[in-house]
C-alpha cells in the first residue's frame, strides 16, 4: 500500500468514499509512524491482534504482514471495497458495531499464544472500547492504541496531576499504562484539530483486593466532586474505618482524591 496524502485521497475518490465525521474517520498517510507503532508494539507470527476502526487499512495492512492473524472491527461497510484492496490474507474484517460484539465468540476460532489489541482509535467512543475490553475479561496481553493526546494523558496520568482521575485508576489496576508515541496531526486525512498520542496498555499482576465491585465504587465516590476533600466526597462511607488506613501513609481526610495512589485506594477499600 502506498502512503502519501495524495495517494489516500486519489484511493477515496476513486472509489466514491465519502468521510463520515460521526465515525470519527482519520486516516494514517504516514508509513514512518506505522512502521513504528507495529515495532514498539512487539508483534510477532504468534500474535492475534484486533483492531477496531481500520478505515482504509493503512495499519490493517501492515499489522497483517506482522501478525499471525488480525481481526478487525469496521462500522462503516462502505470502506469495505478499499479496505479489500489493501488487507493481507491471514485479515478477517467483520462489519459491525465492535461495542455490541461478543469478542470471546469472535476469537474462538482463532490459535494463538499472545492477543494483542493495536488501532487507531475513533476519538468520539475512545474510552467505552478500552473499558469493553477490559470488562469483557478475554485475557489481552497488550493493548497499544492510538489516541487523542488529552485522553492519552488522562490514561497515564499519576497521582497528583490535573490529569489523574478514577479513569487512571481503574486502568491502572489493570495494566502498566506507558507513553509510546507522540503523533502530530499531519499526519492524517483529513487533518484533525488536535495532535495525538500512542500509549500502551501491558498487562500486570493485580494487588490483592478483596472485593472489585467495592474498590472501583470507592474509587468512583472519591472523585464525585472533583477538588473535595475524601472526608466530603465520602460521607456515607465508615470515615473512621478510612482514616485508620489514611494515617498508616501520614495523611487524613483532608485528603483529596487526585493525590491518593492505587495502593492506597486499594489499601481503604481492604478495610471497609
Amino acid at each position: 500500500m502506498e502512503y502519501s496524502p495524495n495517494k489516500m485521497k486519489e484511493n477515496l475518490e476513486k472509489n466514491n468514499f465519502k468521510l463520515k465525521k460521526k465515525f470519527g474517520q482519520n486516516f494514517i498517510v504516514d508509513k514512518n509512524v506505522i512502521e513504528n507503532i507495529i515495532s514498539k508494539a512487539k508483534i510477532d507470527k504468534k500474535t492475534l491482534v484486533i483492531e477496531i476502526g481500520p478505515g482504509a487499512g493503512s495499519l490493517t495492512s501492515e499489522l497483517g504482514k506482522a501478525a499471525k492473524n488480525v481481526l478487525a472491527y469496521e462500522i462503516d461497510e462502505t470502506v469495505k471495497p478499499i479496505l479489500d484492496q489493501n488487507i493481507q490474507s491471514n485479515t478477517q474484517v467483520i462489519y459491525d458495531d465492535f461495542l455490541k460484539r461478543n469478542i470471546a465468540d469472535d476469537i474462538k476460532e482463532y490459535k494463538y499464544e499472545k492477543l494483542y489489541v493495536v488501532a487507531n482509535l475513533p476519538y468520539y467512543i475512545t474510552t467505552p472500547i478500552i473499558i469493553k475490553l477490559i470488562e469483557d475479561k478475554i485475557n489481552i496481553d497488550k493493548i497499544v492504541v492510538m489516541v487523542q493526546k488529552e485522553v492519552g494523558n488522562r490514561f497515564k496520568a499519576k497521582p497528583g496531576t490535573k490529569d489523574y482521575n478514577s479513569l487512571s485508576i481503574f486502568l491502572n489496576y489493570h495494566y502498566t499504562v506507558e507513553k509510546v508515541l507522540d503523533i502530530s496531526r499531519n499526519v492524517f486525512i483529513p487533518r484533525p484539530n488536535v495532535d495525538s498520542i500512542v500509549v500502551s496498555f501491558t498487562k500486570k499482576e493485580k494487588a490483592p483486593l478483596k472485593n472489585e465491585e467495592k474498590f472501583f465504587k470507592l474509587i468512583k465516590d472519591s472523585f464525585k466532586q472533583k477538588r473535595k476533600t475524601l472526608k466530603n466526597n465520602l460521607k456515607e462511607y465508615n470515615l473512621v474505618k478510612i482514616e485508620e488506613v489514611l494515617k498508616k501513609y501520614g495523611l487524613d481526610l483532608s485528603v483529596r482524591a487526585e493525590n491518593l495512589p492505587i495502593e492506597i485506594f486499594i489499601a481503604i477499600a481492604n478495610n471497609l
